[in-house]
């Protein structure tokens, strides 16, 4: 999508909706305990419970989001190892024939960091890219969505 990205619902609801614009109804409102799984890397399972309850703690994981938060995880080990790695050798290397040339390490952690940013987005991790998720209506009732309604 382009132009700008919309305003959290949380926050416009707590600004009292100042734009007076409708609120999205269909916003999903994730539920559910997760588990890491049993094949993330060391590195990518150490960081996986600061992750996971920053997110459960706000309210944005379920168990739907554990593959992607299993790759977001095994992405920002990789990038934490590379910068590690540019941080101890330097961005810039010397070849075995004694030319400058831009450490691999820099391009690993450059390709991480890409990667760890889309995968915020794309599932909905971030505060403005949950408001372009819908989800399908169901028979459940959502306290969230009652909560919204009330505030119109």
């Amino acid at each position: 999508m382009r132009g700008r990205k919309p305003t959290p619902t949380a926050l416009k609801l707590a600004r009292g909706n100042p734009g007076k614009r409708p609120l999205p109804e269909n916003e999903p409102t994730p539920k559910g305990d997760i588990e890491m799984p049993a094949y993330l890397t060391p590195a990518a399972a150490e960081h996986w419970p600061l992750v996971a309850s920053q997110l459960q703690d706000a309210g944005v994981l379920t168990s739907v989001d554990t593959t992607a938060l299993a790759l977001y995880c095994e992405a920002f080990a990789r990038w934490r190892h590379a910068t590690d790695q540019v941080t101890k050798y330097g961005s810039v290397v010397k070849t075995p024939n004694g030319f400058p040339v831009q450490s691999p390490f820099l391009a690993i952690a450059n390709k991480a960091h890409e990667q760890m940013t889309k995968l915020l987005v794309e599932f909905g991790m971030t505060p403005s890219s949950r408001t372009r998720v819908s989800k399908a209506p169901s028979d459940e009732p959502d306290e969230y969505a009652d909560f919204v309604k009330k505030r119109r």
